[in-house]
């Protein structure tokens, strides 16, 4: 279709094209849809790799996402999907801009390796402070208080929890995958026993090269190809090997660390969406306590926050979506939209929702308006019929895609100055601790505390927001909690 006809056919659009903006915006009806489906293309493999994530690691209390003593990883798909869907849409009618939403990778494995694990905490709890995040991000915005948070934390501690949270996805893929083990005589340690060996860890090299050299080549689509190829390839070796899953008591070490990739199912049973109200609104202040349920919200509000914005910028830069003052168009609506979609996200039980940086692609491809959202999304709850691909996928074929995701993260280090030290050091505490102790609450509290008291000792005490002062007295109270919780209760 030319330029000329496809420009034509959008000026026959009248409301519709009135309401999008899409000639006011430089685009026309075939390039919305067109980026409306890269953008889909370029992060479909979330309906996959998110049930690996928030699906298939138990809670405290030894449940899984759902309630179930297993996981149940199409459920999770399913949900997914349909979140996705219609936060997607929801963000393209009311936000006019052509910014995908879906499950967030750094926020998801948050909720899994830091929130649900915490004693006495289930997924429901996790979840109830995932709608109360984001009724607090929808408050913050209509307020105009959001203000309050750009001021509250220095630029490059933002950056330094990014990068951290980085590390600590990169290091859960490689632990998913088995490529990092717990070892006997270290902490971690290569492979089983120090070895690299057997058929999955073979997969999991296959699709960390295949992902690297398509990524480096700029190839669309290449996160969904690494993990379709490498599924493909291991449902092969399982066909002819009959490899087994990894045994308890150290049975079969070679096997598969969580999936195993057969074809053995039902595959025309009606999607499963027993997640959806799967939330406990007030469930973590009675199960962790109201000073860590209150940290994991801040956290949860801090990385939420700060992620839209810097999605928002990139897509708005991106496709030189500007308004008058050039600065981002409807960003209000865009902001309340991200705000719903977290809530939607908790509702749902599949984790925050947020902005895409995905979308970049859609933008290049063309997409300059919501109506690119509309398709995508629609994309989306298509993509509900396939939720019992979702059990076939090993671990071995989605975790490389974890640690692309963390090398992509790490790139931002560039942003922080480390010739001086009273930003530095807060920024170097705050992204090893996330992956040293296994916890990003860990790595952003000893970052908030390693500022405070570097300012306070300096004599620098007024440079330092007030929110900070606050943030950082929480923390303190976090990490010594637990015994004086027992010391309490031994009293």
């Amino acid at each position: 279709m030319s330029t000329t006809t496809e420009t034509s056919t959008a000026a026959r659009g009248g409301a519709l094209d009135r309401y999008f903006e899409i000639t006011a915006r430089g685009s026309t009806w075939g390039r919305e849809i067109r980026g409306g489906l890269a953008t889909f293309l370029a992060m479909s493999y979330i309906v996959v790799l998110n049930p690996l994530i928030i699906g298939a690691s138990a809670d405290s209390t030894g449940h899984f996402l759902g309630g179930g003593t297993e996981p149940n990883l199409p459920a999770v798909a399913a949900a997914t999907s349909l979140v996705s869907g219609l936060m997607t849409i929801l963000m393209g009618v009311v936000g006019k801009f052509p910014m995908a939403v879906s499950s967030s990778l750094g926020l998801s494995a948050f909720i899994t390796y830091g929130i649900v694990v915490l004693p006495g905490m289930t997924w429901a709890d996790a979840m109830g402070l995932v709608v109360i995040e984001g009724f607090i991000l929808l408050l913050l915005v209509l307020t105009g208080f959001r203000q309050a948070i750009f001021d509250a934390v220095p630029a490059q501690l933002k950056t330094a929890i990014s990068v951290g949270i980085g590390l600590f996805i990169a290091l859960i893929g490689m632990i998913n995958a088995g490529f990092i083990q717990n070892g006997g005589g270290t902490a971690l340690e290569l492979g089983a026993g120090g070895f690299l060996f057997g058929w999955p860890l073979v997969i999991f090299l296959v699709a960390l090269f295949a992902l690297f050299a398509m990524w480096a080549a700029k190839i669309r689509g290449a996160i969904l190809y690494s993990i379709v190829g490498a599924t493909a390839l291991a449902i092969t070796l399982e066909s002819f090997l009959h490899i087994g899953a990894v045994g308890e008591d150290g049975e079969n070490p070679y096997g598969w660390e969580l999936t195993v990739p057969t074809l053995d199912q039902d595959w025309f049973t009606l999607p499963d969406f027993s997640l959806l109200g799967g939330f406990n609104l007030l469930g973590s202040w009675e199960s962790i306590g109201i000073i860590a349920a209150a940290l994991a919200v801040f956290t949860l509000l801090l990385a939420n926050f700060f992620d839209l914005l810097g999605t928002m910028v990139g897509v708005s830069n991106a496709g030189g979506i500007k308004d008058a003052d050039g600065g981002v168009p409807c960003s209000r609506r865009i902001m309340v939209s991200d705000a719903l979609g977290t809530m939607g996200g908790g509702l749902g039980a599949t984790s925050v929702n947020s902005g895409f940086i995905e979308s970049t692609v859609g933008v290049g491809d063309g997409a300059r308006t919501g109506l690119a959202n509309v398709v995508t999304g629609v994309l989306f709850l298509a993509t509900i019929v396939l939720s019992p691909l979702a059990a076939v996928i090993p671990t071995e074929a989605a975790s490389a895609t974890l640690v692309l995701v963390g090398f992509l993260m790490m790139q931002q280090i560039t942003r922080i100055d480390w010739t001086d030290p009273e930003i530095a050091m807060p920024a170097f505490m705050t992204l090893v601790l996330m992956p040293f102790s296994y916890s990003i609450t860990n790595g952003i509290g000893a970052g908030f505390i390693t500022y405070v008291v570097i300012k306070i000792l300096r004599g620098k005490a007024k440079q330092v927001h007030p929110l900070m002062y606050v943030t950082a007295a929480l923390f303190i109270l976090y990490f010594i909690s637990g015994p004086i919780q027992n010391a309490v209760g031994a009293g």
